[in-house]
């Protein structure tokens, strides 16, 4: 999640299991506090948070992995100043079966690099096609 404020100051971010604080002062000296109650568990000890001159953005990753929340807050209620980043956003269904598929290719490929049969048959090959293409050029 990313806390846009432009050259902040006494930026605070606390990350814990069910929720982030996040506190800091803009350059006019206006004091901005958020605390969001996350909707399930985090792991805090994997998350962080980054500083830019521009924003605050705070790398959070969920306890269970791969599983979709409904939200992010716990309550139903959105806040009005939060939003989806839909260029961060990261859709897990179907993910598995395009993984499992492509993991089947490979295997498949593999098996058939892998099995020696025997060799092609190469007498449709004919010695005079090979002779009138080589004298027409």
């Amino acid at each position: 999640m990313e806390f846009c404020v432009e050259d902040s100051t006494d930026v605070h971010v606390l990350i814990e299991d069910h929720r982030i604080v996040f506190s800091c002062k803009n350059p006019d000296g206006v004091e901005f506090y958020n605390e969001i109650e996350f909707y399930a568990k985090v792991n805090c000890k994997d998350s962080q948070d980054k500083r830019s001159g521009r924003s605050i953005t705070c790398f959070v990753r969920k306890w269970k992995e791969k599983v979709a929340w409904p939200r992010l807050t716990k309550e139903d209620i959105k806040p009005v100043w939060l939003s989806v980043d839909f260029d961060n956003w990261r859709d897990w269904e179907g993910e598995e079966e395009v993984e499992l598929a492509q993991v089947e290719h490979y295997a498949e490929l593999l098996k058939k690099v892998s099995t020696k049969g025997p060799p092609p048959a190469m007498d449709d090959l004919d010695d005079d096609s090979d002779s009138a293409d080589a004298t027409s050029n």
